[in-house]
């Protein structure tokens, strides 16, 4: 089994940063394909991005050039840097790991943008 707790989630301005973090327990995640979903009040859970075992990398078009997820293998967590950040951002960010037919999820972390 494999637990996920996100972080880093807050209130920030429009045009404002923010880094959110997934650390995992019960298993080491090198080998587990792991990616970033949101889901905001009232729609669909959607995917933001994801990254391979071997650190590729794909994003959905609207984040593509303003965030950015990566991992830290050693510290068994995943990282997703969100900059440029925009109202339609607002939303519970959920973390997400795959390996094989298995797939784990984060409780999910409230980012809200707004002034």
């Amino acid at each position: 089994q494999v637990q996920l707790v996100e972080s880093g989630g807050g209130l920030v301005q429009p045009g404002g940063s923010l880094r959110l973090s997934c650390g995992a327990s019960g298993s080491t995640l090198s080998l587990y394909t792991m990616g970033w979903y949101r889901q905001a009040p009232g729609k669909q859970r959607e995917w933001v991005a994801h990254i391979t075992s071997g650190g590729n990398t794909l994003y959905a078009d609207s984040v593509k050039g303003r965030f950015t997820i990566s991992r830290d293998n050693a510290k068994n967590t995943m990282y997703l840097q969100m900059n440029s950040l925009k109202p339609e951002d607002t939303a519970v960010y959920y973390c997400r790991s795959s390996w094989r037919q298995y797939e784990y999820w984060g409780q999910g972390t409230q980012v809200t943008v707004s002034s």
